[in-house]
């Protein structure tokens, strides 16, 4: 997989989603994501959500995953 496929994945599957996916090997990921989805969530369940999007791949085509994930309203405050 690449990061434009994990990335089109991510924001198909989650509402309103921002993806930003990079790797430097290929098998190693990467994500930023942003999304209304994650509002009212705990970390865990907002990277269920992110892994749900991305199925079977995890563990497969996907070796590692590393995810930040926000809501606008918490990545607006962040960028400062």
């Amino acid at each position: 997989m690449d990061p434009a496929q994990i990335k089109a994945l991510i924001e198909s599957e989650l509402d309103d989603a921002t993806a930003v996916v990079t790797t430097p090997d290929g098998t190693h990921f990467e994500a930023v994501v942003v999304s209304e989805a994650f509002a009212g969530k705990n970390t865990l369940m907002r990277h269920r959500l992110v892994y749900g999007a991305l199925g079977e791949r995890v563990g497969t085509a996907i070796h590692a995953l590393s995810l930040q994930v926000f809501t606008p309203a918490e990545w607006s405050a962040r960028q400062g």
